[in-house]
């Protein structure tokens, strides 16, 4: 078991610059008896997607990458909070030694208690439904295929220009 955080947000996901906080968690597909995981990286300040990563397992690996990708998107002097659950993949020690070296802040939910995280969880409601609920997929790979398309869209335009990934 890893180190624990302090839970620095206390339910406030207003933020009044971008950066400032983010919100992170993996949820998991089933398609066809195979499972596909997907990590977010959400900025409070405008519900950005900030980076996202997908992958067959729910390991070090996929959140490390995550955070790598959201790394690049900060400029010099950002230090955003980044707020997930107790999950073992956030209290591994090398993704806490590389959050520390790029100055964020890790904050965690307290054990068990999903509503420290709620806006996280609303996301991946709303997106399950846009995306997964009532449809249906040949294999994961077209799920996954899904996903990246529609966030692709949704981090080109939806922050950038106002638009939703519908228009």
């Amino acid at each position: 078991m890893g180190n624990i955080a302090p839970n620095h947000l206390q339910r406030d996901f207003h933020a009044t610059v971008p950066h400032q906080k983010w919100l992170t968690d993996i949820t998991e597909f089933k398609v066809k008896g195979d499972k596909l995981y997907f990590s977010p990286i959400l900025d409070c300040y405008n519900n950005e997607l900030i980076a996202y990563q997908c992958s067959r397992h729910p390991d070090g690996r996929l959140v490390k990458q995550m955070v790598l990708q959201a790394i690049a998107r900060l400029a010099e002097g950002d230090s955003p909070i980044l707020h997930s659950d107790q999950g073992i993949q956030y209290q591994m020690a090398s993704y806490q030694q590389l959050l520390a070296e790029h100055n964020i802040v890790q904050s965690m939910s307290r054990k068990g208690n999903c509503l420290d995280n709620a806006a996280m969880e609303s996301f991946f409601g709303r997106m399950k439904v846009e995306c997964f609920y009532g449809k249906t997929f040949d294999s994961i790979e077209e799920l996954e295929s899904v996903i990246k398309n529609m966030f692709v869209i949704t981090m080109i335009c939806t922050p950038k220009v106002g638009l939703k990934p519908t228009d």
